[in-house]
Formats: structure tokens, C-alpha cells, sequence
């Protein structure tokens, strides 16, 4: 009777530590969904300046690009058989937002041939894994010289593409309605109507371009209205090629981009798209001019 009754206590004295063990691991807080993006992102980093090509292979979403700063694209297979060509310098502000299970990586580094650029890298959580779908470089202006301002309109800019089409077929009904935004976004623009193009933007938005410092919301409506006031003539750039993925309430977008009028070069976009009480809005676009 005895031996029974020890043999009880013990049995509740071990199943009272291993339920306080179970306790103690499911209080402890998993890591990040940003850190664990951030981790991918200098593990691929390191991978690329080691030029250890079955790291940097798992890394990599099947439809990864790279466009490096002077806009030429590097598809997967030709990005992994230069990595130490390509291989930046490692961030020394890396940022990282997380839209649904899209994560995004910016900040600045030293490209290869020692520019000062920015970055954004996409990643994807895909399988339960992070992997990489885009990654891109932009040289921004040195100052914030003011842009020479474009001559007034002349006459109605017929806008087709990407107004009423683009070179595109979506797969989703969630890729129709980014795609749609995206639309509304460029005929707001152009209709210097800064209501319905802020509408349609994250608060946080940035756009980075080619020899031009950053641009906020804020200061980007500011700009439309002016634009309107002076009856500015305002173009934007037709899709030639265009990729988008969604995964949950985040998006990515990479386009190849030409201006009707030749009045800027060909440029490379990537930007990122987050949906917000059902409405998708875009959080960031980089667009890198090819050379």
C-alpha cells in the first residue's frame, strides 16, 4: 500500500514539473516574423559574399530577380552563378516590415563597385520558409535639387496602358484588385486628383527613384495639387512586363516600365502592396532606371 502511495506521489510530482516545463517553453515568445526575415536577409548576404551558391539556392524563391543599380536584370539562375560579382556590401540600417507574408527588407549598403545605394528585398514566406522573390538597388540624388518642372498640358494625355489595360493576366481575384488600385493609382495622377491617389497609398508609402531623393505621401500630394494648380502635364509610364504575387494580405509587384514621351529612361519598379480593411494600398515602390 505504501509503495503504491510513493509511487503516485511521484508520478504527480514528475507530471507537475513536466507541466510547468510546457508552461515555461509556451511563455517563452517565438522569434519575430521580422527577425526571422532579417536573418534570411543576411544570411543570403553572407552566402553571396562567400559565393556558397547551395546556401544562397534555398534562399531563393523559383522566380527570384535581382536589378542591380543601373537597372540590368539578373534572373535566378545567372544571379546564382555570379553571387560574388553581385555581392553588396552588408546594411548598416536594415529595416523590415511584414505585410501578410510578404517581408520587406530596405535600407542602405555599398554595391560591389563601392556606390552608396538603396535596397529593397522581398521575401515571401513560402512552405513555412522565408525565400526571396525580388531584390533591388537604386542610386538616389546626392542633394534634393528640385526637378525640372514639366510645361504645362497642352492637350488630354490619352492614357491606355496602363489606364484601361495591361500586359498582364491576373490569377486571382485579389490580383484584380491590386491591379485595379494600381490602375486608379496612375489615373489619379494624371487627373491631378490627390484625393483619390492618396486613397490608394500606404501612410508610410516612400517612393525611391534613380537620381532623385525620397518621396513621402505627404510630399507626393503636395506635388499633384501643385501640379493641378498650374495645369501641369503629367505621363506615366506604360507596363511592358509585369510579375505579381500575393500572399495573404501583402503583395509584390515587379514591372518593366517605358515613358510614352522618352522623357525619363526605361526603369525597373518593384513595390510592395498591403491590404487594409479589405483595400489594397501600396507601401513602397523603387524604380531603378536602366542604363
Amino acid at each position: 500500500m505504501r509503495s503504491a502511495i510513493q509511487r503516485w506521489w511521484l508520478g504527480l510530482l514528475v507530471g507537475g514539473a513536466l507541466i510547468a516545463i510546457l508552461v515555461e517553453l509556451k511563455a517563452q515568445p517565438a522569434p519575430s516574423e521580422e527577425a526571422a526575415v532579417l536573418a534570411a536577409d543576411q544570411a543570403l548576404g553572407t552566402a553571396m559574399r562567400g559565393g556558397d551558391t547551395s546556401a544562397a539556392r534555398r534562399l531563393l524563391s523559383l522566380q527570384f530577380t535581382a536589378t542591380d543599380a543601373d537597372g540590368k536584370i539578373h534572373e535566378r539562375k545567372e544571379f546564382l552563378a555570379d553571387l560574388k560579382v553581385l555581392a553588396a556590401a552588408p546594411a548598416t540600417d536594415a529595416a523590415v516590415k511584414i505585410y501578410g507574408r510578404i517581408g520587406m527588407v530596405t535600407g542602405h549598403r555599398k554595391s560591389i563597385d563601392g556606390r552608396d545605394v538603396f535596397f529593397l528585398d522581398i521575401w515571401a514566406k513560402q512552405k513555412r520558409a522565408w525565400r526571396t522573390l525580388a531584390s533591388q538597388d537604386v542610386t538616389l540624388a546626392t542633394s534634393d535639387a528640385p526637378r525640372p518642372t514639366p510645361p504645362a498640358a497642352a492637350k488630354p494625355y490619352d492614357c491606355k496602358n496602363p489606364c484601361q489595360s495591361i500586359p498582364y493576366r491576373v490569377r486571382s481575384p485579389a490580383e484584380q484588385d491590386i491591379v485595379n488600385a494600381f490602375q486608379a493609382i496612375e489615373k489619379a495622377a494624371i487627373a491631378h486628383n490627390a484625393d483619390e491617389w492618396a486613397r490608394h497609398i500606404a501612410d508610410e508609402f516612400v517612393l525611391y527613384g534613380s537620381g532623385r531623393a525620397p518621396i513621402r505621401k505627404s510630399a507626393r500630394v503636395a506635388t499633384i495639387n501643385r501640379q493641378k494648380a498650374n495645369n501641369t502635364a503629367v505621363m506615366v509610364g506604360e507596363v511592358q512586363a509585369m510579375r505579381l504575387s500575393v500572399y495573404d494580405d501583402g503583395a509584390a509587384m515587379i514591372a518593366s516600365h517605358v515613358m510614352p514621351d522618352n522623357s525619363r529612361p526605361a526603369y525597373r519598379a518593384a513595390r510592395v502592396w498591403v491590404r487594409r480593411n479589405g483595400q489594397w494600398q501600396m507601401a513602397i515602390s523603387v524604380q531603378t532606371n536602366v542604363k
